[in-house]
C-alpha cells in the first residue's frame, strides 16, 4: 500500500519536541523526507540546542526513513531561507512546509512588557512568514521553469487566537494574523499548485503544561496528547488535500473541526448621527451570534469580558 506522503520533502520547525516532533514523526511515516528544525531553545526562546532536532533525526533514521536536523532561527530572514535551502540541497527538492516553531511569554495586557510583545510576534508570526516566503519563491520558479509543483504550507494558529484567551495578547495576536495569512496564502499561491491551511491544536507539551487544569488520569492524559495533531497535518501535506486549502482545522484528542472564519453578521442602514446609535447597537447585538469561548462555541465567551 503507498504511503500518503512517499518520495516527498518536507519541513517541519519547531520539530524536536511536542506536537512538531509528532509531526515529523508522522510524515517520515508516511514516507516523506525531513528537515527536523529546532533552534533548541528554551520555552521562552531563550539559549539554543541542536540535540534534540538531532535526536527525532536519529528516530527517523532508526525507523529506517531519511532526514537531517537544521537548528537554524526560523524568525531571521537568512535562518529562514537557509532552512528552505537545507531541504533543495540535501533531498533535491521541497514539497511540505509545516511552520510549528513557537515560544510563550505570557501576561495580562497591563504587564506586559515591549519585548514580551515583540519577542511571540517575531517567533510565530514572522517565523511562518520567513520559511512561507522562501518556499513559495521555490515553488513560484519551479512553475516558471514548466516543473510540475504540488506545493503544501502548513501553519499552526491555536484556540488563543482564534476564539480568545486572557493573559495572551502577544500569542493570540500573533496566532489570529496567522489564521489570516493563511487565508491569503492561499488565494496567492493557488496558482502555483500549493495549497495554504492550519492547525489550532489543542495538546499537553512542555509549552502548555502550566496552563489550565493539568490532567488527573491516565486518559485525561492520552486524550491531550500531542499525537493526535499529526494525523491532520500529515494529510494536509499529501497528495490527497490537493483540493483543500484557505481552511483552519481544529485538532485534539478530543475533536477534529473546521473553524469558521468571520462572516458579516446582522447589519443595518449607514447611519449619520451617533446619537442614534444606542437602540441600532443594541438591536445588532441581539441579532448576532456571541463571540465563541476557549471550546468554540457560542454563549461560552468570559461575560465580565462583554
Amino acid at each position: 500500500m503507498a504511503k500518503l506522503c512517499e518520495g516527498r520533502v518536507a519541513v517541519v520547525t519547531g520539530a524536536g519536541r511536542g506536537i512538531g516532533r509528532e509531526h515529523a514523526l508522522s510524515l517520515a511515516s508516511q514516507g516523506a523526507k525531513v528537515v527536523v528544525n529546532d533552534l533548541g531553545g528554551n520555552m521562552d526562546g531563550s539559549g539554543g540546542d541542536v540535540s534534540p532536532a538531532q535526536s527525532v533525526v536519529d528516530e527517523i533514521k532508526g525507523m529506517g526513513g531519511e532526514a537531517v536536523a537544521n537548528g537554524d532561527d526560523i524568525s531571521s530572514w537568512e535562518g529562514a531561507q537557509r532552512l528552505i535551502n537545507t531541504a533543495v540541497e540535501t533531498f533535491g527538492d521541497l514539497n511540505i512546509v509545516v511552520n510549528n516553531a513557537g515560544i510563550l511569554r505570557d501576561r495580562m495586557l497591563t504587564n506586559m512588557t515591549e519585548e514580551e510583545w515583540d519577542a511571540v510576534i517575531k517567533v510565530h508570526l514572522k517565523g511562518t512568514f520567513g520559511p512561507s516566503r522562501w518556499a513559495a519563491a521555490y515553488w513560484r520558479e519551479q512553475a516558471k521553469a514548466g516543473k510540475p509543483t504540488s506545493g503544501r504550507i502548513i501553519n499552526t494558529t491555536s484556540v488563543s487566537g482564534i476564539y480568545g484567551n486572557l493573559g495572551q495578547t502577544n500569542y493570540g495576536a500573533a496566532k489570529a494574523g496567522i489564521a489570516s495569512f493563511t487565508i491569503i496564502a492561499a488565494l496567492e499561491l493557488a496558482r502555483f499548485n500549493v495549497t495554504v491551511n492550519a492547525v489550532a491544536p489543542v495538546a499537553l507539551t512542555r509549552m502548555t503544561e502550566g496552563l489550565g487544569n493539568a490532567p488527573e488520569t491516565d486518559e485525561e492524559r492520552e486524550m491531550r496528547s500531542p499525537r493526535w495533531i499529526a494525523p491532520i497535518v500529515t494529510w494536509l501535506a499529501s497528495d490527497e488535500a490537493a483540493g483543500v486549502t484557505g481552511r483552519i482545522f481544529e485538532a485534539s484528542g478530543q475533536t477534529l473541526a473546521i473553524a469558521e472564519g468571520w462572516h458579516r453578521g446582522p447589519s443595518h442602514a449607514p447611519v449619520e448621527d451617533p446619537t442614534t446609535l444606542g437602540p441600532i447597537v443594541a438591536q445588532l447585538l441581539a441579532e448576532a451570534r456571541p463571540n465563541a469561548g476557549m471550546d468554540g462555541r457560542d454563549g461560552s465567551w468570559p461575560q465580565n469580558a462583554r
